[in-house]
């Protein structure tokens, strides 16, 4: 707590808005976490199997492999398969639909996580500035009885504010960087599985 509270008293409001903004971070990422574990992204083991067993003509089996699975693949599967006997257009306007669906889920809460990103260097750099500012305000009021400590006192605080900034803003560019990777992968994956389902011949 000391030294938190140091943080604030040197850096200013600019480092508790960090502190803030590191934390909405830390919060997004675990949420984002305990999403992708509970709808098991990962597991894609069924993708394939129950597509063959569907171009096999062994519609029941496939469904009931996709059906109750927690992953958006096995949405747009189950999808394109129910709407199995409608005309193309329509189940191929169907599954975009869910898919949209599904990847706008994957997607949320990941735009504040991007401003946390790219604001964070923007008021570390204000925080600088703000305090460089300062300094040397502090110097020029010294007038004659200048002292090199308080000029690299200053210089220090303003510093500490773009060091925070970017110890909050490059996780979170990792950390979108990583969800962003997977969502495009399991939109990949979405396409791949609509399309072989799509356009597979009647069996």
């Amino acid at each position: 707590m000391q030294r938190l509270s140091f943080l604030i008293e040197a850096g200013g409001p600019v480092i508790l808005v960090l502190i803030l903004l590191s934390v909405l971070s830390l919060t997004i990422a675990l949420v984002k976490i305990w999403q992708f574990v509970r709808l098991r992204v990962g597991d894609q083991q069924f993708v394939t199997p129950a597509i063959n067993l569907w171009m096999r003509g062994r519609h029941d089996e496939a469904i009931a492999m996709v059906d109750g699975h927690p992953s958006p693949i096995a949405r747009v599967i189950e999808c394109a398969m129910s709407s199995h006997g409608r005309s193309q257009d329509a189940r191929a306007a169907e599954v975009a639909r869910v898919a949209s669906e599904e990847l706008e889920g994957l997607r949320a809460f990941l735009r504040p996580l991007e401003v946390v990103a790219y604001l964070s260097p923007l008021l570390g750099l204000l925080g600088t500035v703000i305090g460089m500012i300062r300094a040397f305000r502090e110097l020029e009021q010294a007038g004659a009885r200048i002292d090199p400590s308080l000029l690299s006192g200053g210089i220090w605080e303003a510093l500490l504010t773009t060091a925070a900034g970017l110890i909050v803003a490059i996780p979170a560019v990792i950390l979108l960087q990583w969800f962003d990777r997977r969502i495009e992968r399991i939109s990949h994956r979405m396409r791949d599985a609509a399309t072989r389902l799509l356009y597979a011949p009647e069996a």
